[in-house]
């Protein structure tokens, strides 16, 4: 049964709260959570799988409106998996990393061939679906399903790692310590547990933030271990990622010039778009690797059929 219902702000219930930071950042959560579609009472588990994939390294600002328009197109994984590819990829527009616009597609067919069209409600389901990986399977079957797991989001991960652990920053990758004490934190009601697990997200998102945390505005100040040692600093911080000039630059303007056309384009109208011609065929030679172009006899090049 669906249960997104019970991400919405409310005024939880406190009964089965185990941990000493739950009560307090649900009802801060209640307060201060942002009125996103995808948390809205009666979204579809689709729905509520699209805004997952497109939410992976990419912010809320630029997903609002390609989540809005993707749903408008294919409400439902049979509408997708009735277009080409091709079509996931030119709707997926300036989005990035428009591989997840292929694995949406494939799973859309999955779904569609295999599961009646309706999204499996499981983790161990979702896992065996193309392109999902541990986050975002815990993140459907919790977020679509009321089912109880931890989901460690980068957010959620740095607010653990400060307010229990002590430390500015999580590890690279999560440990499985710290998946126990992400489950230890769990309240026993599932509803409840869902709405922890989004509402410690949004902490983070907002507040906890990994540049310029606001603690004076956290509601687990008291509790907080990282705050309570001084706040010190991470001997490694994380370390953005460079675009201008490199490979992924080069493989979005070529890909921008096969979205923006309805017939397949020459080698000539791509040569246009990017000067180093050892990146560009680079760059080419990985997007056709990755399925996102075709290749046709003639020379030229087209979006997936």
């Amino acid at each position: 049964m669906l249960l997104v219902s019970s991400l919405t702000p409310s005024t939880p219930s406190l009964s089965s709260v185990p941990s000493p930071y739950a009560d307090a950042v649900l009802g801060w959560y209640s307060v201060h959570a942002r009125d996103l579609p995808w948390r809205a009472p009666g979204v579809s588990p689709w729905a509520v799988l699209v805004s997952e994939i497109m939410l992976q390294q990419t912010p809320v600002s630029r997903v609002l409106p390609a989540y809005q328009a993707w749903l408008a197109r294919w409400p439902t994984p049979a509408a997708l998996a009735a277009d080409p590819a091709g079509e996931a990829v030119r709707q997926w527009g300036r989005l990035g990393y428009p591989r997840r616009a292929l694995r949406l597609h494939e799973t859309a067919t999955i779904v569609t061939e295999e599961h009646g069209g309706e999204l499996p409600s499981t983790r161990e389901e979702l896992l065996a679906l193309p392109g999902i990986g541990a986050y975002t399977a815990a993140a459907v079957a919790v977020f679509a399903f009321g089912r109880k797991h931890a989901v460690l989001d980068t957010n959620v991960r740095r607010v653990l790692a400060r307010a229990a652990s002590g430390r500015e920053f999580p590890t690279a990758q999560p440990s499985a310590a710290e998946y126990r004490l992400a489950e230890s934190l769990l309240p026993e009601n599932d509803a409840t547990a869902a709405r922890w697990s989004v509402a410690v997200m949004e902490l983070g998102a907002l507040t906890c933030t990994a540049a310029a945390p606001r603690c004076d505005e956290c509601p687990v100040t008291r509790q907080c271990a990282w705050l309570a040692k001084g706040r010190p600093a991470a001997e490694i911080r994380p370390v953005g990622q460079t675009y201008e000039g490199t490979d992924r630059q080069c493989r979005g303007r070529l890909l921008a010039v096969l979205r923006d056309s309805r017939e397949p384009v020459s080698q000539a109208r791509l040569d246009a778009v990017w000067p180093d011609p050892v990146q560009r065929a680079r760059a080419l030679d990985g997007l056709v690797a990755d399925g996102l172009v075709d290749p046709l006899p003639d020379g030229r090049y087209a979006l997936p059929a």
